[in-house]
């Protein structure tokens, strides 16, 4: 039997390898890759989008929060300056109110003073108290009888550096009589103590 060889000499059977994809299919293998990573970047995005919504949100409810804080604080300053200028007005009044009710005691003092003091025939016009500084006006018999008050006021604890200042004669159509001026300066004992003269005790210092 005779076996002839139809291939040709030197030539090796080769095997093929698995057929390449064609383009059309990696294309379609490439798309939903694609897809779902512009699916996640725009969810990123619409996350984010959200977060800082949400952040502005927030921001604008402190903001008014700050705000209507701010009113409520502006209306109590506006009260307490109020309350204040209120305490200052009563302040001011009550300081007034001793001032006049000192000026009262001091006012009884100096007219029982002056009075329990006085010799007859000695009349007064005219009394002004100011700063401590008491004026006396008034009119006498007799050059004598204006020293004897003199002497009788420069005695008394309330008064000091008593002093005559004018003495002049006057008449009317039936009598005769000297105008006189005194002045004198008003203090308060140190045995005395006055609740309000707060002044008084500077004074005797």
């Amino acid at each position: 039997m005779i076996k002839i060889n139809l291939l040709k000499p030197g030539k090796k059977e080769i095997k093929e390898g698995p057929t390449p994809l064609a383009p059309e299919f990696k294309e379609k293998k490439k798309q939903p890759l694609y897809s779902l990573i512009i699916l996640v970047v725009i969810i990123a995005i619409a996350a984010l989008f959200f977060f800082q919504k949400s952040s502005f949100n927030k921001e604008q409810n402190l903001l008014r929060t700050a705000q209507e804080e701010k009113k409520e604080l502006e209306y109590v300053e506006v009260k307490l300056a109020q309350l204040e200028q209120q305490r200052d007005l009563i302040n001011r009044k009550i300081s007034l109110i001793r001032r006049l009710q000192s000026h009262q005691e001091i006012a009884v003092r100096i007219i029982d003073e002056l009075s329990k003091n006085i010799p007859g025939w000695v009349w007064l016009t005219e009394t002004t108290y100011e700063n401590y500084l008491l004026k006396i006006n008034g009119q006498a018999l007799s050059n004598n009888l204006i020293a004897d008050y003199i002497f009788n006021l420069n005695k008394s604890p309330y008064f000091r550096n008593v002093s005559l200042i004018s003495s002049t004669q006057s008449s009317s159509r039936t009598n005769k009589y000297l105008e006189f001026s005194l002045t004198a300066k008003y203090v308060l004992p140190p045995a005395i103590m006055s609740p309000t003269g707060e002044a008084e005790k500077r004074e005797e210092k």
